[in-house]
């Protein structure tokens, strides 16, 4: 059984899903098809959520209007039918009327998460419908009925799967099963999420709990490239990556894949492939336990981040000191992405500034506290980086121009990140283009 993910671009118009019909039943593997929301529905359907929390109950009304319009505009392309087309009226009428609904009841968190999970349900209850239509024989599975997160809010492959392998025993003679990404429940039993680019987490997830031959993410890209084509001309496609270097290139800004869907999938050596349903026959790239080549691969670059810098020279060499610190950050459950040490500093920098007046005020007993934000981290990924000729002096003869605040180098042989003023992005993701790829 094979796992086959399709994003809100490859679903977001009628012909597309027509076309996502016709990638699913190219062969005779059994599959779980993994749905995202129509390209557009979750940024709406937040939109929504802040208009009530703000008590614009008007503007949230005339949100859902002009979404529910969209829909119905949708459904006319999607089906040629008047049974299916009665059927998928009659769905969107159902979602919309519980958009409605809520609009008399008092806003709150679990009212929102139920709002977010409204586009998934739809892009997926409209599939079917089509599939219906086409003949096509499948089964739908609600994803609430077996994803899950914990106390924690993390899922569990293994609870998923206690609950996913009974639902598709009862469908032995099913060939396609459709569900939706992104949602869940939590340890209360309430309608929740897997948060942005979750749909990918639900991807992985699944494949791991059916141990299934292959997961495939379908965006509308040829795979993975080395570099940002919306900041440098040329980009070359990745063939092969290994799990580490790809987690590292989605971590540090890689858009293609969600930093969470590379986990699940390792557990259980699932081979994970970036495809592209515009382009189906391009070769896309594969994600394995192998590297599959050595040396520099691609370049990624993560916005938002703050630096901290701490600076102590009566304690930073004391017994415990770096422990205390650390723990502030895990008292807010921020995590750390760059750290370096001096003899009497400690730099660090998270990608959050949600609990940043908080995390401050707990440092300030260790030192002076600096802060710096607008910041990037530009990731250098490949295999062996360390063991590669000249990887180093190309890297830093090409930032010559650039001032470079922070390098962290050495815990891991697949990463060399750099952290540098936003402003300096654009320009050395190009310069890093041409030191290291040859591409202007």
């Amino acid at each position: 059984m094979k796992i086959m993910k399709f994003g809100g671009t490859s679903v977001g118009k009628p012909e597309r899903m027509h076309q996502v019909a016709e990638l699913i039943t190219k062969d005779a593997e059994s599959k779980i098809v993994v749905l995202s929301a129509l390209s557009g529905t979750t940024n709406a359907l937040v939109s929504i959520g802040e208009s009530m929390a703000a008590g614009d109950r008007d503007n949230a009304k005339q949100q859902i209007e002009k979404l529910e319009a969209h829909y119905q505009a949708f459904i006319r392309e999607l089906l040629k039918t008047d049974a299916a087309l009665n059927k998928a009226k009659h769905i969107v009428a159902e979602h919309f009327e519980f958009l409605t609904i809520i609009l008399k009841i008092s806003f709150s968190e679990a009212l929102s998460k139920d709002i977010l999970a409204q586009g998934e349900l739809l892009s997926t209850k409209l599939f079917s419908v089509y599939l219906e239509e086409k003949g096509i024989d499948h089964a739908l599975l609600p994803a609430l009925e077996f994803m899950s997160i914990d106390i924690h809010d993390e899922p569990q492959v293994a609870a998923i799967k206690a609950k996913l392998l009974p639902i598709l025993d009862q469908h032995k003679n099913k060939k396609i099963f459709i569900t939706q990404g992104y949602i869940c429940r939590n340890v209360r039993g309430e309608v929740d999420n897997l948060k942005r680019g979750g749909s990918d987490y639900t991807a992985s997830l699944v494949a791991a709990a059916v141990n299934a031959s292959v997961c495939e993410i379908w965006t509308d890209i040829d795979g993975m490239h080395n570099n940002d084509p919306r900041v440098v001309k040329k980009t070359l496609p990745i063939e092969q990556l290994s799990f580490e270097e790809a987690a590292e290139l989605a971590y540090f800004g890689a858009k293609i894949l969600h930093p969470t869907c590379i986990w699940p999938a390792q557990q259980q050596r699932v081979p994970v492939k970036l495809l592209n349903t515009m382009q189906p026959e391009a070769g896309g790239t594969v994600i394995t336990q192998e590297a599959g080549s050595v040396g520099v691969k691609a370049v990624a670059a993560k916005d938002g981040i703050i630096a901290i810098n701490i600076k102590s020279s009566r304690m930073l060499l004391a017994y415990g000191f770096l422990r205390k610190i650390f723990e502030v950050f895990e008292k807010y459950r921020t995590p750390i992405d760059m750290i370096t040490t001096s003899e009497v500093a400690v730099s660090v920098t998270i990608d959050s500034g949600t609990h940043l007046k908080a995390i401050v005020k707990e440092l300030e007993p260790f030192g002076t506290i600096e802060v710096e934000d607008n910041h990037t981290i530009i990731s250098v990924v490949g295999n062996e980086i360390a063991q590669t000729q000249n990887v180093l002096s190309k890297l830093f003869e090409a930032l010559t121009p650039v001032p470079v605040r922070m390098v962290s180098y050495g815990g891991s042989k697949h990463n060399v990140s750099l952290l540098l003023p936003s402003s300096y992005k654009t320009q050395t993701l190009q310069l890093l283009n041409k030191g290291l790829f040859g591409l202007e």
